[in-house]
């Protein structure tokens, strides 16, 4: 099979043997994966993988067909349809992955729309439904919201009955944003957005905060919460410090988390697993959510992929194909 292999802060695109599925695993060829910003920080050598995952080849979500199975796989057959997270090597061909953490995938749905999916669908609704409790009625501010995982946060607020404000550095991607069904959108400049939030939400505030930038969006963040709000931080743009209002913190009651799927424990991915198949999938089907693409290229193009997201030059996802 081929992979994209990380050599000294890039990638290569090399023939390796073809993993075989052991106890409870199955092999999945893989169809399409999609570029993380946490494959860039493993590109370069920042965010090693876990320690049951490949090391050298990125890609933490797939869509493919199952081709083989290992032994006690139960519920799952050669020929399925399927997608799903991995702690890495989805930049390949084929993939071994414990066939419990696997989803089906909806008849809709194209190999490279389904890898779109798994790490933004997911990140977003633990983030916001699972963890911070995200209910009908509710406002919550997305902040980079032209991102996949941002992208996704829009779509499921809305089919859950909640009211999404978005943020972004650029009025194109709050267009396109808008285009998804984004009602306010702001645009950022000095990392300074409260005052416009506020005026939103008629000085109340909003109840939740997907915070995928970090760095002064969270203090700033917290001067636009309602009572009882609660933060959910997820990535780092912006840097991995700052100040915190701790009075506000106090005087609002307010709720502050972070969260990562990567590094969790099988038990815990297993879980994420019959999430997407159970809670996100149906919407899938039903197109009440629909995979964002940017851009789309083969295997053999990866450095091309990585590019653009590095650059933080597209809306949506960027997609890699690999098996025919």
């Amino acid at each position: 099979m081929r992979a994209a292999v990380i050599r000294e802060g890039s990638l290569v695109v090399e023939e390796r043997p073809e993993p075989t599925p052991g106890t409870g695993e199955v092999r999945v060829r893989v169809h399409a994966t999609a570029v993380n910003r946490a494959d860039l920080l493993q590109i370069r050598g920042g965010y090693p993988a876990p320690k049951d995952a490949v090391q050298d080849v990125p890609g933490l979500e797939y869509a493919g067909v199952v081709d083989a199975l290992g032994d006690k796989v139960l519920g799952l057959a050669i020929g399925d349809r399927v997608f799903g997270l991995v702690g890495g090597g989805a930049y390949a061909e084929s993939l071994v992955v414990h066939a419990e953490t696997v989803a089906r995938l909806p008849t809709n749905l194209s190999f490279e729309e389904a890898a779109a999916l798994p790490e933004a669908y997911l990140t977003a609704y633990d983030a916001m439904v699972s963890q911070m409790g995200l209910a009908a009625g509710e406002t919550v501010l997305v902040h980079a919201v032209g991102s996949g995982v941002g992208t996704a946060a829009l779509q499921i607020a809305r089919a859950i009955g909640a009211t999404a404000i978005g943020t972004a550095r650029t009025e194109d991607k709050l267009d396109d944003a808008r285009a998804l069904g984004l009602g306010t959108g702001i645009l950022v400049k000095d990392a300074r957005f409260s005052a416009a939030v506020l005026e939103a939400t008629g000085g109340r505030g909003v109840d939740v905060v997907l915070d995928l930038v970090g760095g002064a969006y969270v203090n700033e963040s917290l001067a636009c919460m309602a009572p009882k709000g609660r933060l959910v931080l997820v990535g780092l743009l912006a840097g991995a410090s700052g100040e915190i209002d701790f009075g506000a913190v106090l005087r609002k009651r307010l709720t502050i988390k972070g969260t990562v799927l990567r590094s969790r424990p099988l038990e815990e991915k297993i879980l994420a697993g019959r999430v997407l198949e159970r809670h996100l999938a149906p919407l899938f089907a039903e197109k009440r959510l629909t995979p964002v693409i940017h851009a789309s290229f083969p295997l053999a193009q990866v450095e091309a992929a990585i590019a653009i997201v590095a650059k933080n030059e597209g809306f949506g996802k960027v997609v890699i194909t690999c098996a025919s």
